[in-house]
């Protein structure tokens, strides 16, 4: 047989054009209530990934000398464990480099261990309960305060700031609702106040006439509520319908844009206190309102509460990734533990041993003229 002169090889390769780089593409998991009650927040969540996905795509990485295409693959939970379980395994199996998410303690707790098991880093924008982070799994982390910080603030500040003398407390059974009304309380024994009652009803309750006549009769300055605003706006509309006028206060399940809509508009100038885990001082202010300006310019809707902290940890992620040139869990995720000094749009992101934010920041709101206004940020 006749060989092919090398030079006819060569200029034949030549013809063909240069070899390009196969493209990589590495899978983002997202995870959140995309239906049910709170199908609002998960949007928002969802949103706020979509646009940090969209940005690193637009910028372009390289990963180990390859060109990186991010995918996002968002999954609904919910606000269901079961469900937050069901799809946790499905993005395992997907083989996604890292989750966003979920976005409730409930869901995000019981993920969190097929996450580990598989080895795969997963940053929640929003779960606040402490057992999140204290099961000692080493790919758990979040960018906001947890509860015990939230509630015990918002404890002090009703006996301290409100000077509540009667103080109440409900709860939605809930990781979430019933952590931070936990944490709530006591608060409130710390700065020497008293809790004159507590209830309870659920997430999908609808009607609170019977547990509010229980509180009225305790004549309370303050009603606490742990859960999420799809409950806390009817609530405040019974609380009304029902003559009691105290403040009514919560963590930031209730302090959204929607509050003032999903109560029908029965709350009151000042009526409300709540505490978002999260918030910027200063220079930073600056930072975050461009942030909600691109937001509502790219989806033709407002930020509604966590978007922006989606947004950081998604960032957060593919800058770990980056700093370890590689997209594998294994490699990447020893670099993201070690995190510090990240200037991210809710302000600077620096993890602790547990993988929890260093130095969180709340910011306490209450609620004028049908709008949400800051009252102030603490640490």
């Amino acid at each position: 047989m006749k060989l092919k002169s090398p030079w006819i090889v060569l200029a034949a390769a030549l013809a063909a054009g240069p070899v390009v780089a196969q493209e990589m593409v590495v899978k983002i998991g997202h995870v959140g209530p995309m239906s049910g009650a709170i199908a609002h927040l998960g949007k928002d969540n969802e949103l706020g990934a979509r646009m940090a996905i969209d940005e690193l795509n637009a910028k372009g990485m390289t990963l180990g000398g390859q060109k990186v295409k991010f995918e996002l693959l968002s999954e609904d939970d919910g606000a269901d464990p079961k469900q937050g379980t069901a799809v946790a395994q499905k993005l395992v199996d997907s083989k996604v480099a890292g989750v966003i998410g979920h976005l409730n303690s409930g869901t995000t707790i019981p993920a969190s261990k097929l996450y580990s098991d598989a080895g795969i880093p997963q940053i929640s924008p929003s779960a606040t309960n402490p057992k999140y982070t204290r099961n000692g799994y080493k790919t758990a982390f979040r960018v906001v305060a947890d509860d015990v910080h939230l509630g015990g603030t918002l404890g002090k500040y009703a006996v301290q700031q409100v000077k509540g003398k009667s103080v109440v407390v409900i709860d939605d059974r809930s990781a979430y609702g019933q952590g931070v009304a936990d944490e709530f309380e006591k608060g409130v024994k710390a700065a020497g106040g008293t809790v004159t009652g507590r209830e309870f009803t659920t997430d999908k309750a609808t009607d609170f006439t019977a547990i509010l006549t229980t509180l009225k009769a305790k004549k309370p300055d303050v009603v606490f509520f742990g859960g999420m605003d799809a409950v806390g706006g009817p609530m405040l509309r019974q609380m009304k319908q029902l003559g009691i006028k105290a403040k009514f206060m919560g963590g930031d399940g209730i302090c959204t844009a929607e509050l003032p809509k999903l109560s029908a508009g029965s709350l009151t100038d000042n009526q409300v206190v709540c505490a978002e885990a999260g918030g910027v001082e200063g220079a930073g202010k600056k930072t975050l309102e461009q942030f909600n300006a691109n937001f509502k310019k790219k989806f033709n809707t407002d930020v509604k509460l966590y978007a922006p902290y989606v947004y950081d940890a998604t960032m957060v992620l593919a800058d770990a990734m980056k700093r370890a040139d590689s997209a594998d869990p294994a490699k990447y995720l020893p670099v993201l533990a070690k995190t510090c000094g990240f200037k991210g749009v809710t302000g600077d992101i620096c993890f602790d041993e547990k993988g929890d934010v260093k130095n969180g920041a709340l910011t306490l709101y209450t609620f004028k003229g049908g709008k949400r206004e800051q009252i102030a940020v603490v640490r």
